[in-house]
């Protein structure tokens, strides 16, 4: 099962909005295990990647300052029915994760 949930919606206005859910820990790594009072070691997303139709329209460096199971959204110029959006990520650990969606 994949981590990234992925919602689209056409607006009127010719642009498409799309907004995805990752369910991720996004350890930054200073937090401490409340039992041991070890230190939960780093693991977050570095990397995120979003394409449309094959070509990347957002790639971008992330780090541990996003919140667990991060929330985007934003909007896509365009964007019709049928067409393919592909999300993928990488964490600090090598773990990935891609989806796929068709605009409907």
């Amino acid at each position: 099962m994949s981590s990234i949930k992925i919602r689209t919606k056409r607006m009127e206005d010719g642009k498409t909005q799309i907004r995805m859910l990752i369910a991720h820990p996004m350890e930054h790594g200073r937090n401490r295990d409340p039992k041991t009072n070890a230190l939960i070691p780093a693991h977050f997303i570095q990397e995120l990647t979003i394409e449309h139709n094959k070509n990347i329209i957002i790639s971008g460096n992330t780090g541990a300052n996003i919140s667990k199971d991060p929330y985007f959204a934003f909007m896509l110029k365009g964007g019709n029915a049928g067409d393919k959006i592909v999300i993928s990520w990488v964490d600090n650990l090598g773990n990935e994760d891609i989806q796929e969606h068709v605009i409907k």
